[in-house]
């Protein structure tokens, strides 16, 4: 029996097990809207800017697995997703996109709202097409979710002809397909003989690190599978920035921190002296090589994809495959793996990751601006280890990336690879949603005063979906982690002053509560009175950014071992 296009795209929603929608109607998509203000599964949820809309979907599809999904009409509502589908997509985070566009017949013609959509999004996404006829929809949406959920994992976009979509007109035989279809496939682990090429190569080794990228915390089987390898082969880990919370406490003693940017962290020193770097789940553009692999160090390669090779990342053994069974394969293959011994100042290295809690700065002041140390400090003891925190771009993304720690993944998120301003709202957001029941525990999201603004509009949208979050805003009124590599380079700054915003007046403005911290003194009392308020909070922090320049001091090689 014939079934109009929006009912079977609706049902193929239902069939791929989305919860909800995010997005801003428009003319050309509001046959959508229209079949989804009523559904009993799906919530539809109206967001203030569809960039927005798509950093709301990332997060819930990177949390749960499940293609989060934005939509958004014709013209400036699609080129208005761009940056939230790139940075979805470069961050592993399965989104699909439904945008509108013009009839069909004026496809080619310069018309209102007019836009050749999939040309746009084609680069920044893993898929972008356009649906031509009514039997195309199911099998459209159907690819969409399977391409997106797909590791690696990114974002993908359908373009509908508001001819297409519009009941009195549009029929089609090919009706939703089952929930089962839209489970991807998955990989099973490597060829004997190159399982057997990654074992031997482990067992030559006399230093071998092991080094986890973001694709290791997409599946808990593949960190079982690391942790169980570490258990019985305590080799050294360090993690990329999105590799976040893949090591458990009980094996925080292997742990030699994050590495990213400026190639200054213990885990930069520990790689120096490695000679084998075993990357799992790494994608190249989360630490680029020439940075962490300047001594051509022998490389094995894990991952679900082929390596990119580049000068300084030429694999000499690739695994590709599942990464837990290919991890599992080689833990039983293996009988000792030999550890790093370091010097005595290398040993001191791991422990110097820890010192920092004992410092001046985190210790804090009676009185005065908040030094980032003493905000870690005093936060790390405060969440429980299962809470979600999430950390916008800036300065603030580089002190928590190194001196935060989880335990558990997925449980600490931020944008690294493009370093988009303005995600931390709108991920809690997706986050906060996503739980069982939808916001049932509290879920933290921290930003600088610049990348606050970049989203803020979504504060309401947060009040008005009841969701639980405390928000920390780190106001210096600039956009600082510009601000000190400028200075490194001109001795001087420009273009990054802010300032102007009373972020308690805005939190009351749109119904949140709103809270400041203008003296050390006071900012444990406060950050409790937040982290213990159910709703949405904001929490304005006058920041002491006065050591930024520190962060990107340079590694000195003959202090390293």
């Amino acid at each position: 029996m014939a079934k109009d296009t929006v009912d079977i795209l609706i049902d193929s929603l239902k069939a791929a097990g989305v919860k909800y929608v995010f997005g801003v109607p428009g003319a050309k998509i509001d046959s959508v809207f229209n079949a989804l203000i009523d559904h009993p599964d799906i919530k539809l949820v109206v967001c203030r800017h569809e960039q927005n809309a798509a950093f709301i979907a990332a997060a819930m599809g990177k949390v749960t697995g499940i293609p989060g999904v934005c939509i958004a009409t014709s013209g400036p509502g699609t080129s208005n997703l761009v940056t939230g589908l790139v940075t979805a997509t470069d961050e592993g985070a399965p989104v699909v996109a439904i945008v509108g566009s013009v009839r069909r017949a004026q496809s080619l013609q310069r018309t209102h709202q007019s836009l050749r959509g999939v040309d746009l999004l084609a680069p920044v996404t893993k898929k972008a097409v356009s649906a031509v006829v009514e039997d195309q929809i199911a099998e459209i949406m159907l690819d969409a979710f399977r391409v997106a959920a797909t590791s690696p994992r990114g974002a993908t976009a359908i373009s509908l002809p508001i001819d297409l979509m519009t009941p009195v007109k549009s029929t089609s035989e090919v009706m939703a397909f089952p929930k089962a279809s839209f489970i991807p496939p998955t990989y099973g682990k490597s060829p004997e003989a190159t399982l057997q090429a990654a074992a031997d190569l482990i067992s030559a080794a006399k230093a071998p690190v092991l080094f986890l990228g973001m694709r290791v915390s997409e599946s808990d089987d593949t960190i079982n599978a690391i942790h169980s390898f570490l258990k019985k082969h305590p080799v050294p880990v360090v993690e990329t920035f999105q590799a976040a919370g893949a090591i458990s406490k009980d094996l925080v003693h292997l742990f030699y921190g994050r590495i990213g940017l400026f190639r200054n962290q213990p885990g930069d020193k520990l790689l120096q002296h490695a000679d084998l770097v075993i990357a799992v789940g790494l994608d190249q553009a989360e630490y680029d090589a020439n940075l962490w692999n300047a001594r051509n160090t022998t490389i094995l390669h894990m991952d679900v994809a082929s390596a990119d090779f580049v000068g300084n990342y030429v694999p000499k053994v690739e695994l590709i495959g599942s990464i837990a069974d290919n991890i599992a394969e080689l833990n039983g293959r293996l009988d000792t793996v030999a550890r790093l011994q370091l010097t005595e100042a290398g040993e001191a290295i791991q422990t110097s990751m820890l010192e920092w809690v004992k410092s001046p700065e985190a210790v804090g002041r009676p009185t005065g601006p908040i030094h980032p140390l003493h905000f870690i400090r005093l936060f790390q003891n405060m969440i429980k280890p299962s809470t979600t925190v999430i950390s916008d771009v800036g300065s603030v993304y580089i002190w928590l990336c190194r001196y935060f720690y989880s335990y558990k993944p997925r449980t600490f998120l931020m944008s690294n690879v493009q370093q988009t301003l303005g995600v931390a709202l709108p991920w809690a957001i997706g986050v906060s949603l996503s739980q069982t029941p939808p916001s049932s525990e509290k879920v933290i999201s921290i930003s600088g005063d610049g990348g606050f603004m970049f989203s803020s509009q979504e504060l309401v949208t947060a009040v008005q979906q009841g969701c639980n979050i405390t928000h920390f805003v780190w106001n210096d009124g600039k956009y600082n982690m510009v601000e000190f590599q400028e200075v490194d380079k001109y001795g001087r700054s420009s273009g990054v002053e802010l300032g102007g915003v009373d972020f308690v007046k805005l939190a009351d403005a749109m119904g949140a509560k709103g809270l400041r911290v203008t003296s050390s003194g006071d900012l444990e009392a406060v950050m409790k009175e937040a982290l213990e308020y159910v709703g949405v909070c904001i929490v304005e922090i006058e920041i002491d950014y006065s050591q930024n320049h520190n962060l990107m001091l340079n590694l000195v090689t003959s202090d390293v071992m």
